[in-house]
Parts: structure tokens; sequence; C-alpha cells
């Protein structure tokens, strides 16, 4: 770029910078320095206030923090809950919905996080009919087959906004003016976009949306969130519940659950309080800086990547167009995963997946630099283990 980076003012916000060159965002984002006095604050009010802390602020957390997060995927106060993790929030999705009927077909894609397979895959013995559109090139959907499997069968469509394998981005528009033609459910998995890809859940008017703050949001783990479209919040009873889902729970009643109004019906057990004051200073820097800003940033340098990786002679498994391409490239290289394990051993931190090659994740407090530093440092380590002698098989 031109200019300096006004972005990389936030480096030192995030003291593993300084010891590391960090590209692993899509996995777990740099700890903000503000964290380690939240976590103080969670652990002084405890000590000092003991039980009298849930009355300070620990109840409304889920929701407080949830409007946080809402402001940051576009969606309305009151329409998101924290919970622990995708799983658990899928989860309770999934056990609002009745499998009983000829309405039991839940369509995603191959290219989902398996977590989300496991939680539907759960539900076959309630009856619940799967059918996975497969990928043909093993980095995009075709969105056209996706939107074929969908019929008046089809009763919830799970689906990634941005494939967690390639960082292709789905169609989400298309996916939800489908099914709501079919009066099918729309569970968006929005854990790869949210802090990376500027989008609205209002205007996209999915039905439910998860996610968590462990990648791109820099909330560290613990800390997921659930999404309910606000003229729905009220039209499920979800089976996997507890009493911080209802309407009275500190009358501890017996026999079945009278729930809440609101979004607290979406609650369940007793909120983990640790995660959501240790997620707020990520989420706080992602709101300061502007999501569209940081997808800027983000389209120019995985760009600057990819074409140097190229130039490099290896295969791009990331959407070329930027407009279909979220925060990650993957490089597809000989032995990958060893390639992964050596930058990781001389401090450049990524990820590798099988099938998909070594993941890299610039964010808003990379530089240039280390960009292209990756991509070099990667074609050294393949060149020095293709000239390599052979290991005797005596």
């Amino acid at each position: 770029m031109t200019g300096p980076d006004p972005l990389l003012a936030w480096r030192e916000e995030f003291p593993i910078l300084e010891t590391c060159t960090y590209m692993i965002s899509h996995s777990l984002g740099a700890m903000p320095r503000g964290v380690r006095s939240r976590l103080t604050a969670f652990a002084d009010l405890w000590d000092q206030r003991g039980i009298v802390a849930w009355e300070d602020g620990w109840w409304d957390m889920p929701f407080t923090v949830g409007n946080t997060v809402a402001a940051i995927l576009g969606a309305a106060p009151g329409s998101v809950t924290m919970h622990q993790n995708v799983s658990v929030s899928e989860s309770i999705v999934a056990s609002a919905l009745d499998f009983s009927g000829p309405r039991n077909k839940i369509v995603y894609t191959d290219m989902n996080f398996p977590s989300v397979m496991y939680v539907w895959e759960a539900r076959r013995n309630l009856g619940a009919r799967i059918v996975m559109v497969p990928s043909d090139d093993g980095i995009t959907v075709d969105t056209q087959k996706l939107l074929d499997a969908i019929d008046d069968q089809t009763l919830a469509v799970p689906i990634s906004h941005v494939l967690f394998k390639s960082a292709f981005i789905q169609d989400v528009a298309a996916i939800v003016e489908k099914a709501e033609k079919v009066g099918a459910l729309v569970v968006l998995d929005c854990y790869q976009s949210a802090g990376t890809i500027p989008f609205s859940l209002e205007k996209l008017r999915v039905h439910f949306a998860v996610g968590g703050s462990v990648k791109w949001l820099l909330g560290g783990p613990g800390a997921g969130y659930l999404y309910v479209r606000p003229d729905l919040i009220g039209s499920f009873s979800p089976a996997v519940t507890g009493w911080a889902a209802h309407a009275r729970p500190f009358a501890f009643e017996t026999g079945p659950i009278d729930y809440a109004e609101g979004i607290r019906r979406w609650m369940h057990g007793t909120p983990a309080i640790a995660p959501l004051y240790q997620c707020q200073p990520g989420f706080e820097i992602i709101a300061k800086i502007g999501v569209e800003a940081i997808r800027a940033k983000s389209v120019r340098q995985t760009t600057r990547m990819i074409d140097a990786a190229r130039a490099k002679g290896f295969r791009i498994n990331s959407p070329l167009d930027p407009a279909r391409r979220g925060g990650s490239v993957i490089v597809d290289v000989n032995d990958g995963k060893a390639v992964c394990q050596e930058l990781i051993r001389r401090r450049f931190l990524v990820d590798y997946r099988p099938g998909a090659g070594v993941r890299i994740a610039p964010h808003f407090y990379n530089t240039d630099e280390e960009c292209d530093a990756l991509i070099e440092e990667i074609a050294s380590i393949a060149a020095s283990r293709s000239s390599a002698p052979a290991a005797s098989k005596g």
C-alpha cells in the first residue's frame, strides 16, 4: 500500500506479536493486552463480592455481552445470547425442532465444519434425514446444487458463511431466499466471517446464526453466541434448556419449564462468566476499528500473499476472486503438514488442514513485510525438503 497503515497502531495491544509472526487468527486470534486486566477484574469481583457478584451484573452478562456481539454482526439488541461454543448453540437450535413429520430433511454441504455436522447427524435417531451436498473441487460449493437440494421437506439448512478449509464465501442471501420460499430455516455459522467480513444478520434475514470469539473476534475460547431472528424468538421451545431460561429462575419451581420472555428463552444452565470478561477487549477493538476497514486490509494482504505464492509455483486452495474469499489463504505445498510444523518451529504461526493445505490468516495487526516473509519462508522450507536426500530404507 502507499502511505502508512493506520491499523498497525493497534499492534502494541497484542504482546505475542513481539515474539513471532502471528498468522493464525482464523484459528485463535492474538490475545489483546486488555484481557489480563479484565480477568483480574473478574477474579477481584468474585473475591470481594462473592455471591453478590451475580447481582452486580454476572446474571445479565450473556445478554449485555451478546448486545456487543450483535452490533458487530448487524443484529438487533436483544437477539444474541452467549453460550460456550458453536456445538452448544447449534444443539439448542436443533433441540427446538420437530423431526417426526414429513418436513425432517437437513441440508448442508460436506464443507461444513465437522462439529456442526456431528450435531445434526446425532438427530438421525429422532427422525432427521441428512442430505449432504458435496463440493466439486474441495474449495467451493455450487450454490445452485445446494439450492436444488432445499425443498418443501427441508426443515433446516445449517451452513457456513465462510468455509473453514478454503475461505470460500457462500451466497447466504440466495440460500435464505430459497429456504424462505419453501418454509425451511437457515442456521448460519459465521465463525469464519465475523470480525473480518462486513455483513448484517438483519439484512440477510437468516433465522438463526451461531459463532464464537476464538478467531477473528479475538475473544479467546469459551464465548460462543447464538442469534435468533427477533420475530422467531418466542416461536420455539428448545429442549436443550435449563434454569437460566426459566421465567422465574430463583423461584426454583418443579415440573416443566415456563420459558422466559425474549432471548433469555434460549439460555440453558448457569452461564460461564470468566469467558464473558475475557472476550470483551477483542470485541471492543473490532468495533472501534470497524469491520469494513479490517476487510479492506484483509483483501489487500490476502491478494498480496496469493500473488507471491503463485509466483513461487504453489497451488492456492482458496478462491482467487477476493469477493468470494474470506480472510484466509490456503497454500497447497508438498508435505504441507511437515512444512507447517517447521514454520511453527521458526515462530511463523499458521496451521494445516488435511485436504486443504497450509492455512494463513493475516489480520489487521499484521504488516505487509510479515506477509512477504511468510511466503518466502514457505518457499525456503519446501525447497530444502525437496532437495534433501531420501531417507534410507535399509
